[in-house]
């Protein structure tokens, strides 16, 4: 696979998951973003420039590094480098509610399965278990340690 097939890759899992159309993209970004170039993009049959990427992550609320495929050394650095992940993680809602995090979107959905499956609705403090974490870490494209110190500098982990 090629780099820009990689990239493609990245910005059709990111708009697949925001749950936008290529035409979606293109209607909402006030055609910025034409669905043909978007496709063209995303099978890798296009480079997107550097200046497009980041008005792109903008347009999908994400950091620009996250449209970005890592090395596979990149990979296996990350993997070395995570330390054991703690069982539970207590996510207070309200902080989370009033955060200003660009990527938080993503982190309320899956939280809001979450708590249909459970039948959990207190609507303050939702605890995630290691496999919630691993699941939101594989969706939001950051490794489950990244995620976990990400949730700490959000300020939404629950103490006590």
């Amino acid at each position: 696979m090629t780099y820009a097939e990689m990239v493609g890759e990245k910005l059709r899992n990111i708009r697949l998951q925001k749950g936008l159309s290529l035409h979606d993209v293109e209607t909402n970004s006030n055609k910025e973003f034409k669905a043909s170039v978007l496709g063209a993009y995303e099978r890798g049959e296009r480079s997107i420039s550097v200046p497009r990427l980041q008005r792109l992550a903008g347009f999908y609320g994400v950091p620009v590094d996250h449209l970005l495929p890592r090395s596979p050394e990149e990979e296996e650095t990350a993997a070395a480098a995570s330390a054991p992940l703690p069982d539970k993680i207590r996510i207070d809602l309200q902080r989370l509610e009033t955060s200003d995090a660009s990527d938080k979107t993503i982190f309320q959905r899956y939280l809001n399965f979450v708590q249909m499956q459970r039948g959990d609705f207190n609507g303050k403090i939702l605890t995630i278990r290691k496999d919630d974490l691993r699941a939101i870490a594989s969706v939001m494209d950051v490794t489950p340690d990244t995620l976990a110190n990400r949730i700490d500098s959000m300020g939404i982990r629950a103490t006590a």
